[in-house]
Formats: structure tokens, sequence, C-alpha cells
């Protein structure tokens, strides 16, 4: 498997990201960092994904949204999405977000613009993100490749 982790760096709280092709793992990963996340976490746990298909390998705990179920067309109005999910529970420590470009209709090429609003709450509310996303590592955005780990 080519995926690899994305971390953007800076004061915790922090966005990670998962990357690689589709049937690389990308999903079981984040399942098993939200199940992982619920036993320590002292917060919430929110898992965003397009269908129910994972919504029975979760920890029941962890809140499952299935994101196609609301009009949401485009990145800015899934970012607004998002803060309307953290406006209602103070207590979110942990948002897993699998399929970000599909959810989002976003390129890679329009992503930073996304993740620097999603940094800025991440810092405001001390949430942490947890985001899967399907392409090639070696499709990465330039600005985006310095956060790369092996």
């Amino acid at each position: 498997m080519e995926s690899c982790t994305i971390i953007l760096k800076g004061e915790f709280p922090m966005i990670q990201i998962i990357a690689g092709e589709q049937g690389e793992g990308k999903s079981k990963l984040l399942i098993n960092m939200a199940n992982q996340s619920i036993k320590t976490s002292k917060g919430n746990v929110v898992y965003l994904d397009h269908d129910r298909g994972h919504m029975f390998n979760l920890h029941h705990k962890i809140r499952f949204i299935e994101v196609n179920d609301f009009p949401i067309s485009d990145y800015k109005q899934f970012f607004g999405f998002i803060c309307g999910i953290i406006s209602q529970d103070h207590d979110i420590e942990n948002i897993y977000i699998d399929g970000l470009l599909k959810l989002t209709n976003l390129s890679l090429e329009e992503i930073h613009p996304f993740l620097d609003e999603l940094k800025r709450i991440s810092k405001k509310y001390n949430v942490h993100f947890v985001i899967g996303i399907s392409c090639k590592v070696k499709e990465i955005p330039d600005p985006l490749k310095t956060f790369l780990i092996a």
C-alpha cells in the first residue's frame, strides 16, 4: 500500500491526511483510528462518510454521519456543515472524514484553502481532524508535500 499520512504541523490540534488510491485501505485505517480514539478520547468522536457502508464497523459511541443525506455540493457548504456539527457539540475532540474529495467536489489542486480553514477551526475549537483522500501519493500538490511522512 502506497498510502501515507500528511500532518499539517503546528500547535495541537492538528490535521492528518491519509492518502492512497482506491482499495489501498484508507477507510480501514480511518475506521481503526476512530475506534482506537474512542477508547482514549476525553471528548466525542464523529465519523463523516458518503454512504453507510462503514457504519457498522465503527464503535457504537462514534457519531456516524452520512454526508450525502444533506444538500452539500461544494467545499464551502461542507465547511459550514462541519462548523454546524462543532457548534452543536462542544465536546467533539476528533472528526474523521472519509473521502474528502468526493464529499466536497474538490480537486487536489483546490484542497489547500479548505485545509487552511479547517486548520483555523481545529485550533479554535481544539478538534483533531483525520481525513482520507483518494489519490496517488505522488499526486499530492507541492504545498502539501512538505507535510508527507512515511
